[in-house]
């Protein structure tokens, strides 16, 4: 089942989130080779900053969701004010459809 993550930045965080950087794109590499992950992108700010995150997963439930969501660096390193898994329904523009 796909599990999408809707990540908000903690306000003023872009230092903190560019220097995790490379250890999140090292994770989101480690589950894009699992075939773990199938999208993931920042979102951004009027200015074109990156403010939050969508991550697409495939998990066997919203446990295992969850817990790919706490293992992110940027997770860890309190980069996020909010995180919200919810599951997903990817209809349109499916590679595989």
């Amino acid at each position: 089942m796909l599990f999408a993550f809707l990540c908000k930045d903690k306000p003023g965080a872009l230092e903190l989130r560019m220097a995790t950087r490379p250890e999140h794109i090292e994770h989101l590499n480690k589950l894009n080779a699992e075939g773990t992950l199938k999208m993931a992108g920042p979102f951004l700010d009027a200015d074109g900053k990156p403010n939050g995150s969508l991550v697409i997963v495939e998990a066997a439930d919203i446990e295992a969701a969850r817990a790919i969501a706490d293992a992110d660096p940027y997770a860890k390193v309190g980069l996020f004010e909010s995180v919200d898994v919810k599951p997903y329904n990817w209809v349109f523009n499916k590679p595989e459809a």
